[in-house]
């Protein structure tokens, strides 16, 4: 074998490989971005369905029920927060458009009834008193919802498939 042939075969083994890395980066982008992809939650706000004990859960975010608007009441969701568009927030869904929904201030001493219109969602925090959601801000507009959160993957030992939960 000359020294030729062999700098040749190893530039094509070095193209092949890079070919492969570039359709590996492709496929595995546009499976993020079709289907969905992982974050981690922080903070509060949900407990005690993520983070109980202080301890940090990572989800999967689907991206599917965002867009064929197949969001209900009781799903958990990640939408970009109103306060800050370079933030997300993790929120349960409480009501959907034509829904009145009974508020409850922070406090808990008052309560009042609120109408979700045509193209929104009413957010909550599991954990009341600890969270900042539509009591706070009002109805979100679907617009700002990115995903629907379906499993815990992360510790493995809270590993779970997230069922909606109506109120």
């Amino acid at each position: 074998m000359t020294l030729l042939s062999i700098l040749t075969s190893i530039q094509m083994g070095v193209w092949s490989q890079i070919k492969n890395v570039v359709i590996g980066v492709a496929v595995g982008r546009t499976v993020i971005d079709t289907f969905g992809s992982v974050a981690r939650v922080d903070g509060i706000s949900m407990q005690p369905t993520f983070n109980p004990n202080n301890t940090v859960d990572f989800v999967f975010l689907s991206y599917i029920p965002v867009r064929f608007d197949s969001i209900k009441r009781g799903d958990i969701i990640v939408a970009i927060s109103p306060r800050n568009p370079n933030e997300t927030i993790i929120k349960r869904v409480i009501g959907v458009e034509g829904d009145i929904v009974v508020s409850k201030k922070k406090n808990n001493t008052s309560s009042t009834k609120k109408f979700v219109p045509k193209g929104y969602y009413w957010i909550e925090g599991d954990h009341k008193g600890h969270t900042y959601d539509s009591t706070s801000f009002g109805p979100i507009s679907k617009g700002l919802v990115v995903a629907k959160v379906s499993v815990i993957i992360w510790p493995p030992s809270r590993w779970q498939l997230l069922q909606s939960r109506h109120k």
